[in-house]
């Protein structure tokens, strides 16, 4: 059985991973994950897991924006995660402005890094903004 983490540890690793994204700071973005920690953004798509891998997918997101970010609109802690409910924002490249929303399922580990994400959004309705 797997030990418990704590509401607090899982309510710090979602305010570090979200903080992150708002700074657009890939790394800071990639160390708010486990050594082995997995996104699947969104889900249906290949996982995407390891450090390394996690911060070229967060650079080759924020390439396309001047700004872009996420904002917790709800957050549930329960066992060993959280699920948040977030609103998304964003200018791009060519200074087209973006909003969407989705959800994410958060798994945490004892270290208090993040092990799993499962995204649940439409990038579709984002890009046809742009």
């Amino acid at each position: 059985m797997n030990t418990p983490v704590s509401p607090d540890t899982i309510a710090h690793a979602v305010r570090t991973y979200f903080l992150a994204i708002r700074a657009m700071d890939a790394e800071a973005f990639a160390n708010a994950f486990a050594e082995d920690g997995t996104t699947f953004d969104p889900v249906g798509s290949p996982a995407i897991t390891g450090r390394a891998a996690l911060r070229e997918f967060f650079q080759s997101i924020c390439g396309n924006f001047k700004s872009v970010g996420l904002t917790e609109d709800s957050v549930f802690v329960a066992g060993n995660g959280a699920a948040v409910k977030w609103t998304g924002y964003g200018t791009s490249t060519s200074g087209k402005e973006v909003n969407f929303e989705g959800v994410d399922v958060i798994e945490v580990n004892q270290d208090g890094k993040i092990q799993t994400i499962h995204a649940y959004w439409n990038p579709a309705g984002m890009i046809a903004q742009l």
